[in-house]
């Protein structure tokens, strides 16, 4: 009788061994190929993608005035660079023309929510509500949101899987020019070509309505353009399915 559960035994710890490894796999897949943004147990948002071309996104937080902003719109269409633009829906209400010129000019437009308040200590229902918020003022303006920048670059596991069953991708930046700081239009330019982070996919963080960043954003393009760098808005640049996160928030193309 011993010997005859020992067989039993034997015969049966495989078929458990392939099914969990199995069940184990196809978890493993889940993760990475519908959210995918999972590093350590808690959700990233995009900060970078890792691409062998030269490419890099300018992105501009706008949710306060008007002139800075259409300032830097025509700068951009002199240079002919596509960047992407996160608005509050309450800017996006209040400035239609600059959002249609924003269509226009073929640049990415994203939200930060209804008036840029800090979501990440949010419920899930809370932050639901003002997501669905922004993309009934998107539909009002006949745009199509699927990015979204959390207010302050302050996120949470919550507000970043609320996010994806929302429809957006949670995108940050890895790289920040810190032109809030206001310390001059050389100031910004050094932060960004200096900064560490300024690799291939890199995401640099600018605001709209800053003092000197209509100055300094003219010098950058420039010089990073004569060093073989091509600007590329956030949607041209982001990975949608099979890849994996690093733990800087960097989109890796492949699923190991």
């Amino acid at each position: 009788m011993f010997v005859q559960r020992n067989s039993w035994k034997r015969r049966i710890l495989p078929i458990f061994a392939v099914f969990f490894l199995t069940a184990g796999g196809i978890w493993y897949v889940k993760e990475y190929t519908t959210v995918g943004n999972s590093v350590n147990g808690h959700e990233m948002p995009v900060c970078s993608v890792e691409t062998e071309e030269k490419k890099a996104a300018l992105t501009f937080e706008t949710a306060w005035g008007e002139d800075g902003t259409a300032e830097i719109m025509e700068l951009l269409k002199e240079k002919k660079v596509r960047a992407t633009f996160f608005v509050t829906a309450d800017w996006m209400d209040g400035h239609p023309d600059l959002i249609g010129k924003m269509k226009e000019d073929g640049h990415d437009v994203g939200t930060m929510g209804v008036s840029h308040d800090n979501l990440s200590e949010k419920s899930a229902a809370e932050i639901q509500k003002e997501l669905q918020e922004a993309k009934q003022a998107a539909k009002k303006a006949e745009i199509n949101l699927e990015l979204f920048r959390p207010p302050y670059g302050r996120y949470s596991d919550t507000l970043i899987r609320t996010a994806w069953e929302e429809g957006f991708f949670t995108v940050c930046w890895s790289v920040d020019s810190k032109d809030w700081k206001e310390y001059g239009a050389k100031s910004i330019v050094k932060e960004v070509l200096q900064s560490e982070e300024l690799q291939n996919g890199a995401i640099i963080r600018l605001n709209s309505e800053s003092r000197d960043t209509k100055e300094a954003l003219g010098q950058l393009i420039d010089t990073m353009e004569s060093e073989g760098w091509q600007f590329v808005p956030v949607l041209e640049l982001i990975l949608r399915e099979g890849y994996h996160m690093d733990v800087k928030g960097r989109q890796i193309p492949r699923m190991t």
